[in-house]
């Protein structure tokens, strides 16, 4: 996040002026660098890319021109993009939270029987990735987080994750990363045969 910010649209400075100094530090940082990142994948000035990512909205590209998902935490900024529909989440791995607490208002009543067997940083652990992988998911959907969150789940053995309302059916990958936990979910239909990649940039 202190990383110099990158050159936005007019129309994305404006956004800001209805944020907190916060929230539009974070928009400022987050914009400029999809668009540079957008623009080293698809060959075109980041200025001239086509995206709509007002505050609070997920964002999307022009048609034809593919599909993008992003997320920060405190000191991260992890952009994905693909051809097909795409959701990636991130967060410190080391992150603090009341695990218990979070996990028995948002997770599904099956899930928290098996978290139940975990306690201290286990439980910590464990429900941070559940957490992670949800939030991939949901932002693949397009949905909102009150209202999906506890539909989803994940099978690791077929890397596939589910929605039990819906029936969507997607592919999910989670790893640890340097400080960082991450998942993408992503069209496995398309993308069965191909190996997800992930670029680090030091600033």
């Amino acid at each position: 996040m202190d990383a110099p910010l990158k050159p936005i649209t007019w129309e994305e400075e404006k956004y800001t002026f209805e944020l907190s100094q916060k929230k539009s530090k974070q928009y400022l940082h987050s914009r400029g660098y999809v668009r540079e990142a957008l623009s080293e994948v698809l060959r075109v000035p980041a200025l001239d890319i086509p995206l709509y990512a007002p505050p609070g909205k997920p964002p999307k590209l022009a048609e034809g021109w593919g599909h993008v998902s992003f997320s920060h935490c405190c000191d991260a900024l992890l952009i994905g993009w693909s051809p097909t529909a795409i959701g990636v989440d991130i967060e410190r791995a080391d992150r603090p939270f009341k695990a218990d607490q979070l996990s028995q208002r948002y997770f599904s009543e099956q899930e928290n029987k098996i978290l139940s067997t975990l306690q201290g940083e286990k439980l910590r652990a464990a429900v941070l990735e559940q957490w992670v992988n949800k939030e991939a998911a949901i932002k693949w959907q397009r949905g909102k987080l009150s209202v999906d969150i506890r539909q989803w789940y994940f099978c690791k053995n077929s890397d596939l994750a589910i929605h039990k309302k819906c029936g969507y059916r997607v592919g999910f990958s989670s790893l640890y990363f340097n400080d960082w936990y991450m998942a993408v979910t992503f069209n496995k239909n398309i993308h069965n045969n191909h190996q997800l990649i992930i670029c680090k940039e030091s600033i």
